[in-house]
């Protein structure tokens, strides 16, 4: 067992975590829903995110959400950040060796498709890894060639769906473009990832689902949609405005992840 695994065993207690949940930009909040949570400073775990963004947080959170018992991270560390797209590899890791079976990710993306408008939240049914680089360069083992059909769990898909429609939460589903940022994405790009079939797009999350699925996790991703991508509105694009329109999505994750943990 990881140090940091140990050491959140040793504050939080040894019985098993059922799901881990990463939080994106602006999305924090959410970790007010967790009933007696400790809470473990990234800090003081070895390999946890750094905290270098604003809008993520810099905590573990250990509780109770909807009669489970889960993990929060209120941050992640992006590839952009130290060029590393492993980053997320040792605190993934710490997840299921303390008993995880699923792997919830938010984000806040850019919206590529007029059916997918800021406020609204976007299920994601398959990436493209446009950054082009992989967590799992330099695994030794055998292990790293991961099929990633279905990376995104179809059961959990459907869950969520089923879920929104009896909240009353507008879910769409769409293909998520990962670019590594931190420059946001020129009008050209754009309209090439529209080419390439993609529905959202955003700077993190691909290298997360594929850590996952190589440590056996099922996966389940939300993109909240916080700005048009360049070029399709008059927006003016920048992080302020990401962490300004997150919350508009933060609110229904509120209603919805809860609800869908409950059927874990």
């Amino acid at each position: 067992m990881s140090k940091a695994a140990k050491t959140i065993r040793k504050i939080a207690g040894s019985d098993p975590i059922e799901a881990a949940i990463v939080l994106g930009s602006g999305l924090s909040a959410i970790g007010d829903l967790i009933a007696e949570k400790i809470a473990i400073p990234f800090s003081e775990l070895k390999g946890f995110p750094g905290g270098g963004v604003s809008g993520h947080g810099r905590d573990l959170l250990v509780g109770n959400l909807a009669g489970k018992r889960v993990a929060v991270l209120t941050g992640r560390e992006h590839y952009y950040e130290h060029g590393n797209p492993a980053a997320m590899r040792p605190a993934l890791k710490a997840m299921a060796e303390l008993g995880a079976s699923t792997l919830m990710l938010t984000n806040s993306a850019g919206s590529l498709d007029p059916a997918f408008a800021p406020g609204d939240l976007m299920l994601i049914s398959d990436h493209i890894n446009y950054a082009g680089m992989n967590p799992l360069i330099g695994e030794p083992t055998d292990r790293r060639f991961v099929n990633m059909v279905g990376c995104y769990d179809p059961d959990l898909r459907g869950k969520s769906r089923a879920v929104a429609e009896r909240l009353g939460i507008k879910l769409g589903e769409g293909v998520y473009l990962w670019y590594s940022g931190p420059s946001f994405e020129t009008v050209a790009e754009i309209q090439m990832a529209i080419r390439l079939g993609a529905n959202a797009v955003g700077m993190s999350t691909a290298p997360e689902v594929i850590l996952g699925r190589f440590l056996g996790l099922r996966v389940w991703a939300c993109s909240s949609v916080t700005n048009m991508g360049a070029g399709l509105s008059n927006e003016n694009i920048s992080h302020e405005h990401t962490k300004i329109m997150a919350k508009q999505g933060a609110e229904k994750l509120a209603r919805l992840i809860p609800a869908l943990v409950e059927e874990l």
